[in-house]
């Protein structure tokens, strides 16, 4: 008996020594607790291993199915059977690169984190949308977005939702208090989430960094006098609807919080999360006494600074005429 599993065990090393993974150069596959037979379907489908009964006999001799926890992992082609089993026997898991950029609502999040992690959607949409699981991490569901600065991280694809959020709260605390943000962020007279808000609306008005140092000059300037913000992005955001790319005045009496027309000072929590380029345009901004600004009416992107509101009209009044003569001719 002994002589026929040593055998066996012999045989299955040096028939199937290079048999996995004839695909990809590397490919990756998740394993969910489900049993070793489905997993072995999974990894045939991927191209991953060529023999079923092979690698099921190996699993049995090394006790995966006892060893291995859910993950995911990440096999090179080339890699033996005999290797592919030790790296799931001794859980050898694949780290994920979660690549975080423009986010803008708690559903947008949950979907990403859905997509990119083990929790599913909806379970990340249950915890996004409580305060109380929130609380432990600084933050509630209108100031979710600051804990996400835009950057990519390394993580386990089984990291849990609680383990997402501690390592954000980390990376938060260790990106405030570098090149002196905290610092350039209290002489604003701003708190780093205000800080945080006041660039995810900069970093919706425009691409361009010329601009939007001024554009974040001018929301400074309306702060620090008491006047309506009037930023055209916190009205898509309050009308959660991100297509829109002219407002129009039935928009501007949306009973939203978010509404800066309706509402002086900013919104209660960020429209996106904005680049960390933009916030340090923003704590960078520099001293204007600009009140106004209107995109050009030559649609570069590109926007026209005033301090005299007779010249922003002027300005507005131009833009409003060119876009009124391109929007007829698209309907030609």
């Amino acid at each position: 008996m002994i002589l026929i599993s040593g055998l066996l065990f012999y045989e299955a090393i040096n028939v199937f020594i290079i048999t996995t993974h004839f695909g990809k150069d590397t490919t990756s596959f998740e394993y969910h607790q489900q049993g070793l037979s489905e997993l072995a379907d999974t990894l045939i489908a991927k191209k991953i291993i060529l023999d079923k009964p092979s690698f099921l006999l190996l699993a049995k001799i090394f006790n995966v199915e006892d060893r291995i926890k859910p993950g995911k992992f990440l096999v090179k082609k080339n890699t033996s059977l005999l290797s592919l089993i030790r790296m799931m026997r001794n859980n050898q898991q694949a780290t994920v690169n979660l690549v975080i950029n423009k986010i803008r609502t708690r559903a947008e999040l949950s979907k990403f984190i859905g997509k990119n992690l083990s929790v599913d959607s909806l379970t990340a949409s249950t915890f996004f949308n409580s305060n109380d699981s929130l609380a432990p991490f600084g933050v509630d569901t209108t100031t979710l977005l600051t804990l996400f600065i835009p950057n990519t991280y390394t993580m386990y694809w089984t990291t849990s939702l609680p383990g997402l959020m501690q390592k954000m709260k980390i990376q938060k605390t260790q990106f405030w208090n570098s090149k002196n943000r905290l610092e350039k962020a209290k002489q604003k007279g701003l708190t780093p989430n205000e800080v945080y808000t006041l660039a995810s609306i900069v970093d919706e008005e425009t691409n361009y960094d010329s601009d939007k140092s001024l554009i974040a000059s001018v929301y400074q300037n309306r702060l620090k006098q008491s006047m309506l913000l009037q930023a055209c992005p916190t009205i898509k955001f309050a009308m959660q609807d991100f297509t829109l790319t002219r407002i129009y005045d039935k928009y501007l009496t949306n009973p939203s919080p978010y509404n800066t027309y309706k509402n002086k000072g900013l919104p209660p929590g960020p429209i996106c999360t904005p680049s960390p380029k933009t916030i340090d345009l923003v704590l960078n901004a520099p001293t204007t006494n600009y009140l106004y600004f209107v995109a050009k009416a030559d649609f570069s992107g590109y926007h026209h600074f005033s301090a005299d509101y007779k010249e922003h009209s002027k300005f507005a009044k131009e833009y409003q005429q060119k876009l009124d003569e391109y929007q007829q001719k698209k309907k030609k």
